[in-house]
């Protein structure tokens, strides 16, 4: 890491509506930042680890998790995630989700993505896009092998040998052991981003936070929180 760029770490889940939102308003942050380079590591993180491989029904799963009593309130939520995303360019279809997908090959695809950033920069951040919009706004299951197939394909990877490695297990060990990383690290929420691994953000903030963060973190020495004693 140099002191001429910023690292951000992003610890999100895909099913979160709030990491999306949370994405849109840092790159809006990141158009405006002229200093330096930016360089963006997404990290694996299930709200709901629970979850059959296979997905469940979305509004039997949300009745079980939150309970009927608190719909006034999600609705409310939903309201302004949905108003808040129309803002940013997202859309947000809450009332026709069906499924709940589990999403730990999600994050396989999106971390084998990220693999690929040094030949394609970027190309990482696009597939945490297309992974958000094909679940929230095209109603897809990301739990699904030939969904996420697909997706590879979009993004430009060999959707063939994505297929291959979801079908043998690649890398999930390895998912799994990061995910636990973070959560010794103390992240309980997402999104979480952590910047030039030294402070973090938690929440959907505003872009104007993020203008902030951003110039804090160019004038903070860097740390491989990979490499965090005792974490």
């Amino acid at each position: 890491m140099s002191h001429n760029s910023v690292h951000i770490d992003i610890v999100s889940d895909i099913v979160c509506p709030w990491c999306w939102l949370g994405k849109q308003y840092l790159d809006a942050a990141i158009r405006d930042f002229h200093d330096s380079a930016v360089h963006i590591r997404w990290r694996p993180f299930q709200l709901d680890a629970g979850i059959p491989e296979t997905g469940m029904d979305y509004k039997a799963y949300m009745h079980k998790k939150f309970g009927s009593g608190q719909s006034d309130r999600f609705k409310q939520a939903r309201l302004h995630l949905e108003e808040a995303g129309l803002k940013v360019g997202i859309r947000f279809r809450f009332s026709e989700l069906t499924c709940r997908p589990h999403t730990r090959k999600a994050h396989l695809l999106l971390k084998w993505a990220q693999e690929k950033d040094k030949e394609r920069p970027g190309i990482g951040h696009a597939c945490a896009e297309s992974l958000f919009r094909a679940f929230f706004d095209e109603l897809k299951d990301i739990g699904a092998t030939e969904i996420l197939v697909g997706i590879a394909d979009e993004v430009g990877l060999d959707g063939d040998l994505v297929r291959e490695l979801l079908d043998t297990g690649r890398d999930v060990e390895a998912i799994e052991q990061e995910m636990a990383y973070f959560r010794r690290l103390g992240v309980t929420s997402v999104p979480t981003f952590i910047y030039n691994g030294t402070f973090a953000i938690s929440g959907g903030q505003p872009a104007k936070v993020h203008g902030q963060a951003l110039k804090k973190a160019l004038a903070t020495p860097p740390k491989d929180i990979m490499n965090v004693p005792g974490a």
